[in-house]
């Protein structure tokens, strides 16, 4: 079904949809809830430190990348359960990719913070 809401209208109701899927994804996800309290911590040791502002957007970048891939990883392992709660070779591979996702991006981020901070 093609939805008529056009401008304001549709824009509020893009942000309550979204709000409604970090909610659920906090609510039920505790690796969801482990990155976001190690992203608020980081982000908070960015404003403590003695960073340049171009330094400071950096560092929290690479830890909203780890966020966005949590999304990406939880999104991807709701459809698989939805799909079947059976084991599939092919839906394990997709819950292995999703969790990459993520790795690379904590990988990305020692190595981001690594590069600024040493």
């Amino acid at each position: 079904m093609k939805s008529t809401d056009t401008g304001l209208k549709r824009i509020f109701k893009a942000f309550a949809y979204s709000r409604q899927g970090l909610g659920a994804v906090f609510k039920t996800e505790a690796a969801f809830r482990q990155d976001l309290f190690l992203c608020i911590a980081g982000a908070i040791c960015c404003f403590v430190l003695s960073l340049s502002g171009l330094e400071r957007a950096v560092l929290i970048f690479s830890l909203f990348l780890i966020l966005l891939m949590e999304l990406i990883n939880s999104a991807i392992e709701v459809i698989i359960d939805r799909i079947s709660p059976k084991y599939h070779i092919l839906s394990g591979r997709a819950k292995d990719i999703g969790s990459s996702l993520v790795l690379i991006a904590f990988i990305n981020a020692i190595i981001v913070w690594s590069l600024i901070l040493i």
